[in-house]
This record gives structure tokens, C-alpha cells and sequence, in this order.
């Protein structure tokens, strides 16, 4: 909140606002708001031309030093106007913590159907090469039989794992993490994808699953790729405060995975993380949904964001020693 006069000069305001716009309120007050750094000019506009009397107005989406904000502007008198912002960014992440929470539950929907109609087919296959291979007993045959039993058990083991990843936690960097997914991504891919680096030297280790989080960023790092992008950029970076809504938690790890590809295609973007959905004739459409799900197992979130080229994906991972995962309905 910020208590203004006419002429817009500042004359009371709370922490709330310090950190709307990130200005102390000992250099703030008898300064005029128009001289605040990165003041959005929709805002300046609209006090220029508040019109006397009583009056309230609402701007949405004003990009402030802090952050997202929606704004209400509200004449309290003939000389005071107040200013109230209403965080975007907090309201964007809860959203987005519930549409994961739909999105990780279709998947283990999927899963125990997948298995009823596939586990039921796959005994009989598997008895089938059992009775071939204690009739044959020896032979090229009876070798043919047992690999069907040995594929068909680990067919079976795949779906009872399927959308339930089992983590084995340690605590972990997250840079030889992503140096072995860039290795892995440069031995895979036939044309060269030029990859920048911005990485916050400060990091904290983390508690997760070594295997499961390169998976998810060799995956991004992958679809960055075969989308046709020339040129990654991945950024690191340390969130704390509400970032993930969570009480009690340190803060998160931000991995940002940016390209300059053609961009996810308007129709999927709101089912990018769904389950067979998938812009390529030959993608599975498994790879964000098994990835924002191994994120949710981690307590944290993987996000997609459209650029005006290319896309940018987030994945955020909680840190700190009072770690633990996100519950359904852990919303703060």
C-alpha cells in the first residue's frame, strides 16, 4: 500500500510496498512516485489522468521492480490517493501447483489402467513362454522362450513404475548433473546446438535422486534440440520466500532451460505436461508428464513459459535442511 498526494508525491507506505517496488520507505516518502525507478507508464499515466472526486481504477499486469502486480488505485480524498498491489507472481505459482496436481494424477490414473489392460495380456504371454520353455528344455527355441519371459518380467516391473517414481534420495550438486546431461545431449545429437551457460556460483546442494533429475534435464535439454533450436541458454538461480507457496521451506533451485526454437504451438501450450501429448510425429508425448511428475515426487515444479522466440522451461527444486515433499492440497 502507498498513500499518495495529487501531485504524486509519496507520503506513507508499507513493506508490502517495499517489496512491490523495491525502494525503502526512508528513500521513498517525500519523493514523487513518477521518480521511482522502473515505474510501468500505464501506471503514471493512469494517476496524470485520475479525475477529481471519488474514484478507483484497476490496472492488471504491471511489471514492477518486484515483480507482476495488478494495481487498484483508489481517491481517498481531494488531495490523497491510495495505491494497493496485489502480487501476480504468488497467485501465477499457485495456480500452476494446482494444475500439477491434476496433471501428476491423470498420469497415475493412466497408469493403473495402462497396467489392469496390459498386465493381464502380458501373464498369459509370459505362462505361454514358461510351458515352451520347460517342454523344449534346451535349444535355440527354448532360449527364444526364456528371453520372452525375461522381457516380459521387465515389461511388467515398467508398468508397476510408471508414473510412480521410487526416489532414492542423497544429497546432491545440480552442476555435474547438468554437465553429464550436456555430454549425453552432444553424443546424441548430429547437429551441434550452441549452449551458454549463466550459472549462479553460490548453489546449494540439494536432497533428490541423481538418475530421475538428470532424466528431467536431459529431457528438456532434448526437446530444445529436436524442436530446432541453434542456440540453449541454461540459467541457474536461487528463489526464496514464497516461491513455492510452501511453509517452513528455504527456498528453491530455478533451473531455466531456454531456446530459440519455433516455439510449442498455441493449441498445446495448456497440455504441454498432459500425458501423450506431443508436437512430433515421433514423440510419446511421456517426456514433460514422466518430468513434471518426478519434479512433483521432489517437492517442486516444472514450468513452461512461451517466448516470443522460442520457450522457456523451469524447473524448481526445494532446498534446506527442513526439506519435504509437497502433499495435495499444501497450499499456502
Amino acid at each position: 500500500m502507498v498513500s499518495i498526494e495529487r501531485s504524486g508525491r509519496i507520503g506513507l507506505m508499507n513493506s508490502a510496498a517495499e517489496n512491490c517496488m523495491l525502494i525503502s520507505r526512508d528513500r521513498a516518502c517525500g519523493r514523487s512516485i513518477f521518480d521511482v525507478p522502473e515505474m510501468p507508464l500505464e501506471l503514471q499515466e493512469a494517476l496524470r489522468a485520475l479525475p477529481e472526486g471519488r474514484h478507483g481504477v484497476r490496472l492488471h499486469e504491471l511489471r514492477l521492480a518486484g515483480g507482476l502486480f495488478d494495481c487498484t488505485i483508489q481517491t481517498i480524498s481531494h488531495d490523497r490517493v491510495l495505491l494497493e498491489f496485489h502480487n501476480l507472481e504468488r497467485e501465477k505459482m499457485r495456480l500452476r501447483l494446482q494444475q500439477r496436481e491434476l496433471q501428476t494424477g491423470m498420469l497415475e490414473l493412466l497408469s493403473r489402467n495402462m497396467g489392469h489392460e496390459v498386465r493381464n495380456p502380458l501373464g498369459g504371454i509370459r505362462g505361454a513362454a514358461q510351458m515352451l520353455a520347460d517342454e523344449l528344455e534346451t535349444g535355440e527355441l527354448s532360449t527364444l522362450a526364456r528371453l520372452i519371459m525375461r522381457e516380459s518380467d521387465r515389461i511388467d516391473e515398467l508398468i508397476q513404475r510408471f508414473g510412480q517414481p521410487e526416489l532414492e534420495r542423497e544429497e546432491l550438486d545440480l552442476y555435474p548433473l547438468l554437465d553429464e546431461a550436456l555430454t549425453l545431449l552432444t553424443a546424441e545429437s548430429r547437429e551441434a546446438v550452441q549452449v551458454e551457460r549463466d550459472y549462479d556460483p553460490s548453489l546449494p546442494a540439494l536432497s533428490g535422486d541423481r538418475v530421475a533429475i538428470r532424466r528431467v534435464i536431459l529431457n528438456l535439454l532434448r526437446n530444445a534440440s529436436q524442436a530446432g533450436a541453434s542456440r540453449v541458454w541454461i540459467k541457474t538461480r536461487v528463489e526464496h520466500g514464497t516461491a513455492m507457496l510452501q511453509s517452513g521451506k528455504s527456498g528453491v533451485i530455478r533451473l531455466d532451460v531456454t531456446d530459440d526454437g519455433p516455439g510449442v504451438p498455441e493449441s498445446l501450450r495448456s497440455l504441454l505436461f498432459l500425458p501423450f501429448v506431443t508436437g512430433r510425429r515421433d514423440g510419446t508425448g511421456l517426456g514433460l508428464a514422466l518430468s513434471q511428475q518426478i519434479a512433483s515426487a521432489h517437492g517442486g515444479l516444472l514450468t513452461f513459459e512461451p517466448l516470443q522466440q522460442g520457450s522457456r522451461f523451469s524447473l524448481y527444486l526445494p532446498f534446506g535442511n527442513d526439506y519435504a515433499p509437497l502433499e495435495k492440497g499444501e497450499l499456502h
